[in-house]
């Protein structure tokens, strides 16, 4: 099983300073089912309505800094408010959601929770919030300074151009040209050609 069940006292333990009590009046309040999951490739966090027993479902990274930890919570609780609010009668990242989570966000911004860095990030995207929490360019990049240092580990961008990498599922490519906001990389097994995100993490070849 991909998801760890974990006594709701731990949660303060992956959230930043001073926003427990905010958070848990949401959970209390609509009979959340929190999951602390284990890191998954595909998804950061998710959300599932109340089935028979009553309660929402969600479920967030484990593995994810504090910052990132609290933005994917909050991104998966305007679904619950959405869903609370207009069932499925709407889109899931539709104009209601975003509005909705921009007036979550922003309260938790107001609190001053986060840093200054995060902070000016998040002022940015409230007009138009992104279907994926922390998808946002600039946000990934900032909010990767917050993580745990990985050794040999770097985003594609802080690598030089030629520089060889490895992805999580262990292939290699070569780095190449930026093209417009994506990096063209080679694989080195099939010469074949790939676009990368600025701000993916990748492991440097020779250190492995």
């Amino acid at each position: 099983m991909a998801k760890v069940e974990k006594p709701i006292e731990t949660l303060k333990d992956f959230l930043p300073d001073h926003c427990f009590d905010e958070v848990m009046h949401y959970l209390h309040k609509y009979h959340v089912h929190l999951t602390i999951a284990k890191n998954r490739a595909s998804v950061l966090g998710d959300y599932r309505p109340k089935q028979m027993n009553g309660h929402h479902r969600i479920s967030v990274n484990g593995g994810l800094n504090k910052y990132a930890f609290l933005i994917t919570l909050l991104h998966e609780l305007a679904h619950l408010l959405t869903y609370e609010q207009y069932k499925n009668k709407v889109q899931p990242h539709g104009v209601e959601w975003k509005n909705i989570y921009a007036s979550l966000l922003s309260s938790f911004i107001n609190n001053h929770i986060f840093p200054d860095d995060i902070k000016k990030e998040l002022i940015k995207i409230l007009k138009s919030p992104s279907a994926s929490s922390c998808a946002e360019e600039g946000l990934q990049r900032i909010l990767y300074r917050y993580d745990k240092a990985k050794p040999f580990c770097k985003l594609v961008e802080d690598l030089e151009e030629g520089d060889l990498f490895q992805t999580p599922d262990k292939r290699i490519f070569q780095k190449g040209k930026k093209r417009v906001k994506r990096i063209v990389c080679t694989e080195m097994s099939t010469g074949k050609k790939y676009l990368f995100s600025a701000v993916y993490e990748v492991r440097l070849v020779e250190a492995i």
